[in-house]
């Protein structure tokens, strides 16, 4: 796509708000619009404009980039009242950056294929850090020549940008990206019940090993969280579970048992059944693991 394209970009969450704000600090012109207009403030005074609609935001740009919660909603943005799909011009693009159903992926990209419109699913992984300082990596599906005219904003966003196949095949890369994540989450949490019930400093254990063949993301990011108690979400357990769903309808359709994933949800449920549970992040998980063990998860 040409220099100058016009962006615009729907959802500004913890991970849309800083995505957004890279691609308007590397010059593209940016239109905005999330259901809570709050959210978009920061953007708006470093020159982003806003819409009140993602038809409005949708009808003068080259490129529109998505990122909302869930399979209804990225339906909802694009087909429903004021939705985009009626403003965007046929040989636009859509990046829908949504972690989705990829059956349904392939649905919306069909539609929007028959008035011209070109969807890449193009899921993210790397948290709010990864957001926040543009090293996300980004797993896109879809037609191979639109990825590439829209590679260059996609690097402003992520470390690295892989093309993984037809549409669907980047939510699928996710659905196994987040069967990884909830399943390292047991192994991180057991470890760590173990190191503080042996009285050893969490600290100090984490440090060491982090850096050996047990090491992860989640035991180098998320290990210092709990190791200070702090269960505040860079990812919510009940957006987690909403892709552990996805992950077990794409095994169903697989013929694949996930007994590991089906474990991490069991977990997961087991928090979100305390008061406020949903809303922690993922490695509130240590609650689970050490009311088993015992402790006082705080």
């Amino acid at each position: 796509m040409p220099e100058g394209l016009r962006i615009g970009f729907i959802g500004l969450g913890i991970m849309g708000q800083p995505m957004a704000g890279h691609l308007l600090r590397a010059g593209y012109p940016l239109s905005v619009y999330s259901r809570t207009k709050t959210k978009a403030t920061p953007l708006l005074d470093e020159g982003a404009t806003w819409r009140d609609t993602p038809a409005d935001v949708a009808r003068d740009v080259d490129l529109l980039i998505t990122i909302v919660t869930d399979t209804l909603d990225v339906e909802e943005v694009l087909f429903g009242l004021n939705g985009a799909a009626a403003s965007l011009r046929s040989g636009s693009c859509v990046v829908d950056m949504t972690t989705i159903r990829p059956d349904a992926t392939r649905v919306l990209a069909q539609k929007l294929a028959e008035q011209g419109v070109t969807l890449l699913d193009a899921p993210v992984t790397g948290g709010d850090v990864g957001a926040r300082e543009a090293t996300l990596t980004i797993m896109a599906g879809g037609d191979a020549d639109a990825f590439e005219r829209v590679r260059p904003v996609l690097e402003k966003l992520g470390r690295r940008v892989v093309h993984v196949g037809p549409s669907g095949s980047g939510q699928t890369l996710k659905a196994c990206n987040q069967i990884l994540c909830a399943v390292n989450m047991i192994g991180v949490c057991e470890a760590l019940t173990v190191a503080q019930r042996a009285e050893l400093d969490l600290t100090q254990a984490i440090e060491t090993l982090a850096s050996g063949a047990g090491g992860s993301w989640a035991l180098a990011n998320l290990g210092p969280k709990i190791a200070n108690r702090d269960l505040a979400p860079a990812f919510m357990i009940k957006l987690i579970q909403k892709d552990l769903r996805i992950s077990q309808d794409t095994a169903d359709q697989l013929g694949i048992p996930l007994p590991g994933t089906a474990l991490a949800q069991q977990l997961f449920r087991a928090v979100e059944a305390q008061a406020g549970g949903a809303e922690l992040g993922t490695q509130a998980m240590i609650r689970a693991i050490q009311n088993l063990a015992g402790e006082c998860a705080k």
